[in-house]
């Protein structure tokens, strides 16, 4: 049996706002201040930031207005920049007629604006290493006649490349994630990815060389620190399958070619993107991937042609030309012709005939090793395009300056004529390219009893304008 109590009249009511008053009359708990750098002492801030080394002070510049302003102080600068530049701190101000020594604490200090000691360390420091890496490049190889330390000065200045992709609503697309494959003359880069913009709505590819902007020479490259970009080519790839050059295609992708040396694979199913490859010529490589900015190329010195009046011919003859055919990961010819020359009979359609490899001297017919074809690669799937390859060419002077080079996708044809030629029984094939320098013309026959390609034919043609610019001559 349940009983119930009543409780008395205004008993419950009670009850109830004692338990409120205590709510609000018991004391609340204190809460700890939040701490936050960025509340602190500006005076405290420059105490931590003047601990850190030059390329964490411009990382810690990045984080926001206050610290960028703060990373920019000249007192940290100036520290920073006398003990890695000016051991004696002192600085040589140059007049117009005296030359007076100025220390470090004062003037240095307060006629300056804010950042100006941090633009004068990064300007000398940038120029240093430069200067110690393009010291890398003057050896020659005599084989090539190229640098031959190419390799070793990109890894010690931390060389990388990424390619942007700008669409038409001005939105960038940064690939850096590459492969790379040297050879003796060229290295090339194959890029790869599932995030690919779309086709149709890219506008401009552009190619830069990427270093460390802050390097020291004694340490492994810091890949997170800040870093500079070198502008190498700019491509315009709107309408790509209508304006460009298709090379070759196999059954997943069909690949396209750009001048100078681009390469993209696109789906064929899709329509998109499956990778971009480029090659790049060694060729003033170095200073192309590291001296030029973000929006503007190297420009190389200007040729100063030597006039020669004894020479009735100067410009025609003693060329030299080292050749290399190549996919990424396997060589098919790599040769030098030297003496190669060209009467001015020859002189056509504004073009100098140099013939490297003549028709009718089965002697110098050259055997390519292996089949041609060009390897690629994405995250899922590989392939090998047939009749594909890269060709990288490298023509000199009389006096063995590099006078055109190139490296670029190129593809072999089958030819609809017959050989006529008496030694070889086969199919007869032909590569062909051209820029606005010059042209290449081979041709090849393929032997199916020995299952090789002959080069049976190889002729440049040399633009007479390339010619008369680089020699001061009229041809």
């Amino acid at each position: 049996m349940l009983r119930t109590f009543a409780a008395r009249p205004g008993e419950c009511s009670e009850t109830v706002n004692a338990g409120i008053k205590s709510l609000y009359l018991t004391p609340a708990l204190k809460q700890k201040p939040r701490v936050c750098i960025e509340s602190m002492p500006s005076e405290m801030l420059l105490k931590i930031f003047s601990y850190l080394d030059a390329v964490s002070l411009l990382s810690v510049g990045c984080v926001n207005k206050l610290f960028y302003d703060l990373a920019n102080d000249n007192g940290i600068w100036l520290k920073i920049y006398s003990s890695c530049l000016q051991p004696k701190r002192t600085i040589w101000k140059m007049k117009s007629e005296q030359t007076e020594a100025v220390p470090l604490g004062c003037a240095a200090l307060h006629d300056k604006k804010p950042g100006y000691w941090k633009k004068e360390y990064i300007l000398k420091q940038t120029a240093a290493v430069k200067t110690r890496i393009m010291q890398l490049a003057k050896p020659l190889d005599p084989y090539t006649g190229l640098p031959c330390k190419n390799k070793v000065a990109m890894k010690l200045s931390g060389l990388s490349w990424i390619i942007v992709l700008k669409d038409k609503n001005g939105k960038e697309h940064v690939m850096e994630k590459a492969n790379l494959s040297f050879k003796h003359t060229s290295v090339t880069i194959l890029w790869y990815s599932t995030n690919w913009p779309c086709l149709d709505v890219v506008s401009t590819l552009k190619l830069f060389g990427v270093t460390p902007l802050l390097l020291d020479l004694n340490m492994p490259p810091n890949k997170n620190g800040p870093r500079r970009l070198s502008l190498i080519a700019e491509y315009h790839l709107a309408n790509l399958t209508e304006s460009s050059v298709a090379v070759g295609a196999d059954g997943l992708v069909q690949l396209f070619s750009v001048n100078p040396g681009l390469l993209i694979g696109i789906w064929k199913e899709k329509n998109e993107i499956a990778f971009v490859m480029v090659s790049l010529h060694y060729h003033q490589l170095l200073e192309r991937s590291i001296l030029g900015s973000a929006t503007v190329q190297y420009a190389p010195p200007p040729n100063k042609p030597v006039l020669d009046d004894i020479d009735p011919e100067y410009g025609l003859h003693d060329y030299s030309l080292h050749l290399e055919m190549h996919g990424r990961s396997c060589t098919y010819l790599r040769g030098t012709f030297r003496n190669l020359f060209c009467r001015k009979g020859d002189i056509a359609n504004g073009y100098l005939r140099l013939t490297v490899v003549s028709l009718k001297d089965n002697r110098k017919h050259l055997p390519l090793i292996g089949t041609l074809g060009l390897s690629w690669e994405t995250d899922v799937f590989k392939g090998n395009v047939k009749d594909c390859y890269m060709m990288n060419l490298t023509l000199f002077d009389e006096i063995g300056e590099p006078f055109w080079c190139f490296s670029a996708p190129v593809c072999m044809e089958l030819s609809s004529k017959t050989s006529g030629l008496y030694d070889y029984m086969g199919h007869i094939y032909t590569t062909n390219y051209a820029d606005s320098e010059g042209k290449v013309c081979v041709k090849l026959v393929w032997l199916e009893e020995t299952r090789q390609y002959i080069i049976v034919n190889l002729v440049l043609y040399v633009s007479t304008e390339k010619v008369n610019n680089w020699y001061g001559t009229n041809y």
